[in-house]
């Protein structure tokens, strides 16, 4: 029998608070990579903006979720002078 999910992230999480977890981040990262290429930033200007690093501009960049918490993320998007709305919907 074949095992279907709802999403990529269900399908590689153990948990629902996992692949939510995992959502969220993918979303976050998203929004900030288009940031940075709607500014049409390098990566090493990308990553002073952001008060990172290259590297770790460049792991957001390839969408290493892993490599990022919620924390981290908010912080970026902060530094971009953007502010993070949560909405809660019933799932």
């Amino acid at each position: 029998m074949t095992q279907t999910f709802d999403s990529v992230w269900d399908a590689i999480a153990d948990t629902p608070e996992q692949a939510a977890n995992l959502r969220m981040r993918a979303e976050l990262m998203t929004q900030i990579a288009e940031i940075i290429n709607e500014n049409g930033w390098k990566q090493a200007e990308a990553a002073a903006h952001c008060s990172v690093t290259q590297p770790r501009i460049n792991d957001l960049l390839r969408g290493r979720v892993s490599r990022f918490s919620l924390d981290a993320l908010v912080n970026i998007a902060t530094a971009l002078g953007r502010r993070v709305h949560v909405a809660l919907d019933a799932a």
